[in-house]
């Protein structure tokens, strides 16, 4: 068929055509905007859950819903080796500068965009004489005494504090969107658990709307025993099999296409569920059916070419940023099967004691590979990665 016409949308946090499977995540978040906007009290949010099912497109959903509420918003995705201090002001301000324009206290803003500057020139890695004016694009003059201590905890307080004060001057609420939270470094999550939790005691309409990996609850736990109290948490998994069929044939059905039903069962037997590879295998497929309806015929065609894709875009890609024992690392816990493993089963696996892989291990877990939401317990954090590695030649 026509590839131009091609509905389906397999890319980094790319919106599909047809979101699907997350009503109960939206709705959810639509309870908490409205609640914010009311004054109610309302805890932030963290959705959790493997890579491929879809957490930065709901991320991006829950921020053009809050947009919709004319609500200031901001994102950063985390980075291990980076300090939340600057990206959190770049946030910011973009939120701020979205409620400007209908703040009737010009100075107000004004004196927020000086305490947002000040904030952010206590970066300590902020390369000497680089102009916050110049990266932030902020004109207004340093506010000294607020949210400059030096100290993240006391500063992002602050910070939060003055930004729901200039939303709440408007009725509506500011939401700060992070992605890939799970890298944030210890002590800035710390930080920000702290930050929100005096925002959830004095009721600020300030939210912040996090996402990672599946270890994160561990991760935020960790930083402040009160953080299992401080968010509500949504686990994303994958599709259920209407959910996964609804994804492939709305988008289809608006370009006159449909499926048998044979095809459906072959796509989700292929897919899994998981809604990135839901949109690979029906992009490859569409594009080598000959005409509607496809057919389970033009699925078996297609299935090589889809794994073959995702075995350099998806699967290769990752492998390739791992070391060499890292790789041997995977390749062990790949043999055991596709449940989380033991360590001990894996050095036993490589005939090594487990204190000598300590290096391997880690180094998966920095890199997004692997992950430990239990002690002495890892998974991959890419759904059938196991498989892929066991389909490759040692």
């Amino acid at each position: 068929m026509d590839p131009v016409r091609n509905p389906y949308a397999p890319g980094a946090g790319q919106r599909p055509p047809e979101l699907t499977g997350r009503d109960r995540e939206i709705g959810q978040f639509d309870v908490v905007l409205e609640r914010v906007a009311r004054g109610r009290p309302e805890r932030s949010m963290v959705l959790t859950g493997l890579r491929g099912v879809g957490k930065t497109v709901l991320l991006n959903t829950f921020r053009s819903m809050a947009l919709q509420r004319l609500w200031g918003t901001g994102k950063i995705e985390a980075r291990p080796d980076q300090s939340i201090r600057r990206p959190v002001a770049a946030a910011l301000h973009m939120a701020v500068r979205e409620l400007a324009p209908r703040h009737r206290a010009p100075d107000r803003v004004e004196y927020f965009l000086g305490v947002l500057k000040a904030f952010a020139q206590r970066d300590p890695k902020l390369p000497k004489g680089t102009s916050v004016t110049v990266t932030l694009g902020i004109d207004a003059p340093a506010q000294r005494g607020r949210a400059d201590s030096g100290d993240l905890e006391v500063d992002l307080t602050e910070l939060f504090a003055e930004a729901a004060s200039v939303a709440g001057d408007l009725g509506v609420g500011i939401a700060l969107f992070v992605d890939e939270m799970q890298d944030i470094p210890t002590p800035d999550v710390s930080a920000l658990c702290a930050a929100c939790h005096e925002l959830s005691q004095t009721g600020g309409p300030l939210i912040v709307v996090g996402a990672g990996l599946p270890h994160l609850p561990a991760v935020l736990s960790a930083s402040k025993s009160y953080s299992e109290r401080l968010f509500r948490y949504a686990r994303i998994d994958r599709l259920d099999r209407d959910a996964a069929d609804l994804a492939l044939l709305a988008p289809a059905e608006r370009e006159g296409v449909t499926f048998t039903s044979e095809a459906l069962d072959a796509l989700y037997a292929a897919a899994d569920g998981y809604p990135y590879f839901v949109q690979a295998y029906g992009k490859v497929t569409w594009d080598v059916a000959a005409a509607s309806p496809v057919t389970g015929a033009d699925v078996s065609v297609a299935a090589p070419e889809a794994e073959g894709e995702l075995a350099v875009g998806f699967f290769g890609s990752r492998y390739e940023r791992a070391t060499l024992a890292e790789r041997q690392y995977m390749r062990a816990m790949a043999a055991t099967g596709d449940d989380p493993v033991l360590t001990s089963v894996v050095a036993d696996e490589l005939g090594r004691k487990p204190s000598s892989l300590s290096p391997a291990r880690d180094g998966l877990i920095k890199k997004g590979l692997i992950y430990s939401s239990e002690r002495g317990l890892i998974a991959f954090t890419v759904p059938h990665f196991g498989k892929f590695l066991r389909s490759q030649p040692v």
